[in-house]
């Protein structure tokens, strides 16, 4: 086999392929659902259900309500709420009028969304006035109104009588679905455009806004429900992940369009996600590996969740095979997945047949089947490689997104003239084709000339006695990159430094050996819309300081 051959082999899905509606539209999936089974449970949110017929209606009134705001072709909405029935309602409202939803983390402050309403240009801004310790309101009072020229008013959901008349010096409209007319009008969008923005990682340029068309979000939905079986009979979904990211709401989308009902997770709580969980007898589930640890944790038994049938999740905070393993001895059904805000998520997932090591492993078989091609590139010669060699991963299919909101220079960095993602991460193919997602190309480091993965000295540090866990960084020490480690302690345990870098050496070659240890009660993390991931370049920050006090 020749080694272009080897890298553009596309396994079929397990499931089997069936047809994705033409059109692409939002509107399409609506009413699918709606006349297959009207009468059939779509959401659960907090104590309410919705039905199909009771969504479509809803999403009608979203349109309406839309229509009646100026809302149209080409407009920029920002929705700025939690997990909710209505978030959904306005994204496909949006979509019927033809508008844009720009999805705002509610965990971002006044610095991010300032940034995120410039860059988008939104018109308008939905928000709720609290949530919890959230206080929607005092986080506008630190923006500059002034920044934003295209915003024109904000609209709030659940007004109260203490919400003032005025936000950011714009006007403040209610938004009351329910008091709407259920004429949805014509669908005035294109299923090409624009249709939803999401924002990648923030950087120090703040972060950029991924473009999606409504056909890769459909098209999408469907794939995912047959590929995982959300189509089959008892399947029910549970949203634990904000639908502001792709990993929240490309999942839910999938539940949906599999006619499996959706239980709403308004923001995660171990024990009320575990509680749900069970109460609604959920089979299926996307989150992070830090989400599903605080889920089992709380759980105990022997089979804490016995209708579980496809748990996906990415590892963020660190190395969780062996958690991952011991999930699997109580019933606990992990699949390692792969995804990005550019291509989507649940982009690809282990199949199920794999031995229970390669499927905890992130990566597995493309949602889109032969649609979906992958490759691995060489990060320093920029050739090709076979299975089995690491390089950057590379991805074309059906959900590659359009290109990234008024910023050219980073669209074109990011596609390849042949319409190939660069997806700035680490992995190989293995022998089938299917993708082993390794880590970020930020995080691997060269050691001794070599290109290594913090997660393998990770993997060998956790397993000596006394320590619950470790991330590895490198840092320039004496004019030379030296990896160094941050562990935590087990409850009860001390731990010397000498020691751990005594049994590190036993087992590692001389250039993986961290030259220093220091212990840590916690990682700084970083809530993204898709998971907690650890922040790697404050642990080096951290590192730097603490070598500096010797």
């Amino acid at each position: 086999m020749m080694q272009g051959d080897a890298m553009q082999q596309k396994p079929a899905l397990e499931a089997m392929q069936k047809s994705v509606p033409a059109d692409g539209r939002l509107w399409t999936l609506l009413e699918t659902r709606a006349q297959a089974a009207p009468d059939a449970l779509a959401f659960i949110d907090g104590e309410q259900g919705v039905t199909n017929t009771g969504f479509h209606r809803l999403c009608a009134q979203a349109a309406h309500w839309l229509r009646g705001q100026g809302m149209g072709r080409g407009d920029m909405v920002a929705v700025w709420l939690v997990n909710r029935v209505e978030w959904l309602a306005l994204y496909f409202g949006a979509a019927r009028v033809g508008a844009t939803l720009v999805s705002v983390n509610t965990r971002y402050r006044s610095e991010e969304v300032t940034h995120i309403l410039k860059q988008s240009n939104a018109r308008m801004l939905v928000l709720q006035p609290s949530f919890r310790k959230i206080d929607f309101a005092a986080i506008l009072d630190g923006m500059d109104g002034a920044a934003l020229p295209a915003l024109e008013k904000l609209a709030v959901l659940d007004r109260d009588p203490g919400t003032p008349a005025q936000l950011l010096g714009r006007p403040v409209v209610a938004l009351e679905l329910e008091s709407e007319l259920a004429d949805a009008g014509t669908d005035d969008g294109d299923p090409d455009a624009p249709g939803i923005l999401f924002t990648t990682s923030g950087t120090t340029k703040g972060p950029k806004l991924v473009m999606h068309p409504q056909r890769t979000i459909t098209g999408h939905a469907w794939r995912c429900a047959w590929a995982v079986g959300l189509d089959q009979p008892g399947a029910a979904m549970l949203t634990m992940l904000p639908f502001c990211g792709v990993f929240g709401l490309n999942g839910a989308l999938a539940a949906f369009a599999g006619g499996a009902p959706v239980v709403l997770l308004d923001t995660f709580d171990g024990a009320t996600a575990a509680d749900l969980l069970n109460r609604h007898k959920v089979t299926h589930t996307f989150g992070s590996d830090e989400m599903y640890r605080r889920m089992a944790d709380l759980t105990p038994g022997k089979r804490p969740f016995p209708h579980a049938r496809f748990f996906g999740f990415g590892a963020f905070t660190s190395a969780f095979d062996e958690y991952a393993l011991a999930a699997w001895q109580r019933g606990i059904p992990l699949i390692g997945l792969y995804g990005s805000s550019e291509v989507l998520a649940l982009w690809s997932a282990q199949a199920m047949h794999l031995p229970v090591e390669q499927r905890i492993q992130g990566g597995g078989v493309p949602v889109a089947g032969a649609e979906a091609s992958i490759r691995i590139r060489d990060i320093e010669t920029g050739a090709l490689l076979p299975a089995g060699q690491s390089g950057e991963i590379e991805l074309k299919g059906p959900t590659n997104f359009l290109g990234y909101y008024n910023n050219p220079e980073a669209t074109s960095e990011a596609l390849l003239d042949d319409g190939f993602f660069r997806t700035g991460d680490l992995g190989h193919l293995r022998e089938d084709g299917s993708l082993v997602y390794e880590t970020r190309m930020g995080d691997v480091i060269r050691l001794g000339g070599f290109l290594v993965n913090p997660v393998e000295i990770e993997e060998v540090l956790k397993r000596f006695p006394g320590v619950a866990d470790a991330q590895v960084v490198a840092i320039d020490i004496g004019g030379q990159l030296r990896p160094v480690a941050f562990v935590i302690a087990a409850a009860g345990q001390s731990l010397a430094e000498a020691a751990l870098v005594a049994a590190a050496r036993e087992q590692m070659a001389a250039f993986k050996v961290p030259a220093r240890v220091w212990f840590v009660d916690s990682y700084p993390v970083t809530q993204s819309s898709n998971g907690m991931k650890t922040q790697r370049n404050k642990l080096r920050d951290m590192a730097r300081e603490r070598l500096a006090q010797g």
